[in-house]
């Protein structure tokens, strides 16, 4: 699915989190949004979900516009969020057969989809336990095994990394990550960690007030790097030198 934003400006009562923001993402890529905090990273992802809309500009897929009630184009993406919002009550694998039953996928392939996805991520022994009841690194998991069941067009996460899954979990989203984009699926997310954002993207855009100050190839933006320092510190150095004058 091609992306692109069109002149996106969303404010808040303290202004600008996206400031005439423009680009285009093409099928097959895994893009990394990084920026400091409330640079308009999450705000963005939110765009891209049609969990808020903006107050100018277009979100286009496929060159259609994008609004909230366009459900055959929202069912081919999924935002997973930095703190899930599932119910408690739930367990992994009823939470699992929901998403699965909600976007539509063949019932013959349901239960193969969800208990493959919940062994892959090490999940099988808890599968009947409720939310409640597990870690937030788990409950980050067992979201992310709905998504990886289902494998939507576009995958929407927010700081993934950062989420309190253990290193298997980390490996496992990076691996199907990787397979997917390879199908001609996107994957988009949002990240702190500079290093991995520059091993595991294709593309990475660097938000800063709002605004577009970097969105290139991986290769072109290490590019930058000088002496033992990467080429994302060298933009964000030279992003804090710009604020101090």
């Amino acid at each position: 699915m091609n992306i692109e934003l069109r002149g996106i400006l969303k404010e808040y009562k303290s202004g600008p989190a996206l400031d005439q923001v423009s680009l285009a993402i093409e099928p097959g890529q895994i893009v990394a949004f990084l920026g400091a905090n409330g640079a308009g990273k999450t705000t963005l992802l939110r765009l891209l979900a049609g969990i808020i809309g903006p107050d100018n500009g277009q979100v286009l897929y496929d060159n259609e516009p994008f609004t909230r009630g366009k459900m055959h184009l929202r069912k081919r993406f999924q935002f997973l969020p930095d703190f899930p919002p599932v119910f408690d009550a739930w367990t992994l694998i009823w939470h699992i057969g929901m998403v699965l039953r909600l976007y539509e996928i063949d019932p013959a392939t349901r239960e193969d989809r969800a208990v493959q996805v919940l062994s892959d991520l090490d999940l099988l022994p808890i599968a009947d336990t409720p939310f409640a009841a597990m870690s937030r690194g788990q409950r980050y998991k067992g979201a992310l095994a709905a998504l990886l069941a289902l494998n939507p067009e576009v995958w929407l996460l927010d700081e993934p990394f950062a989420s309190g899954m253990d290193p298997h979990g980390i490996n496992t989203l990076k691996r199907e990550a990787r397979a997917a984009a390879a199908q001609g699926h996107t994957i988009i997310y949002t990240t702190q960690i500079l290093d991995a954002a520059e091993r595991f993207s294709d593309r990475i855009c660097v938000l800063h007030r709002g605004k577009i100050r970097a969105f290139a190839p991986t290769q072109e933006i290490r590019a930058h790097a000088k002496g033992d320092s990467s080429g994302l510190e060298e933009i964000f150095a030279a992003l804090r030198e710009e604020d101090t004058k």
